[in-house]
């Protein structure tokens, strides 16, 4: 009783915001920093990471995970950031091998490695990306979907690596077609990753989250399919203050989670109404 008291007591704090040194010593997924949740992440790991555009992406662990500088990444994202941002850091210090993306038109670096056959790219619809990591979390191996059925994923034939000089080098190979009920449907197969790496607007010290509006794309579908999740969050508070009726994210799929800090939240393209005369 006595340590559960003082446990009550050691999470008082104002607007329910953790101090590090209280919450590190009550849960072990608790992390101090974005560079501890991600110092291990070796050389050839393949990445879930989360976000929409440059909505909801985890800034703080992608920063780490630059810092640190693991190579031959295959990244599963439903963009690629842009130049000096989000993903786009990675691909500007090279760590990147793979990119398993729907979207990538706002970053020319992207294109420029792509082009020189210095980057791997494996273009996916983006509600098929969607569905293949959450299959992958699911543990569901492979689904039948309509989506691009007769076209180029479907029969092969999109380039995946160039040559240096511009030529292509690979292409993406045919998939599996099916007809059910006098409908065509190709073959997908879920989606898994070595780690997971999400943003969330609020979390827990058991690793529930609930995120806000256009973040919850991709995030609660990229943290179910890695492995191992690390989350960073905008405020963190103790087990049992969230609304279990809010909770988008159980605890149960999150490994590790950090208190992020200095968001940007960047606006990829911003459209002002111009005031009518």
């Amino acid at each position: 009783m006595l340590s559960q008291f003082s446990r009550r007591l050691s999470f008082t704090t104002s607007k329910g915001f953790l101090p590090h040194s209280h919450v590190a010593a009550f849960s072990s997924k608790v992390y101090q920093s974005a560079s501890e949740a991600t110092k291990d992440i070796p050389d050839g790991s393949t990445l879930c990471v989360g976000g929409f555009g440059l909505c909801g992406i985890p800034e703080n662990l992608i920063a780490s995970i630059q810092k640190h500088g693991p190579k031959d990444l295959i990244c599963v994202s439903n963009n690629a950031g842009v130049d000096d941002f989000g993903l786009g850091l990675l691909l500007q210090t090279k760590q990147v091998k793979r990119m398993i993306s729907s979207y990538v038109g706002e970053n020319k670096n992207f294109e420029r490695q792509f082009l020189t056959g210095e980057l791997e790219v494996e273009l996916t619809p983006q509600g098929t990306l969607a569905e293949r990591l959450r299959a992958g979390g699911a543990g569901v191996p492979a689904f039948y979907t309509p989506t691009a059925y007769g076209t180029e994923v479907h029969k092969g034939g999109v380039p995946v690596l160039y040559n240096a000089d511009k030529s292509v080098k690979e292409y993406s190979v045919a998939k599996e077609s099916r007809e059910f009920n006098g409908k065509h449907y190709i073959m997908e197969t879920g989606i898994t990753g070595d780690y997971a790496v999400v943003k969330a607007w609020k979390g827990d010290t058991d690793g529930n989250l609930i995120f806000r509006q256009t973040a919850r794309n991709f995030n609660p579908d990229c943290a179910r399919a890695g492995k191992i999740c690390i989350a960073e969050v905008e405020e963190l508070v103790e087990a049992g203050t969230l609304n279990p009726d809010e909770i988008h994210l159980p605890g149960v799929f999150v490994n590790r989670i950090i208190q992020g800090a200095g968001y940007e939240k960047r606006i990829e393209k911003r459209t002002v109404t111009k005031k009518s005369r």
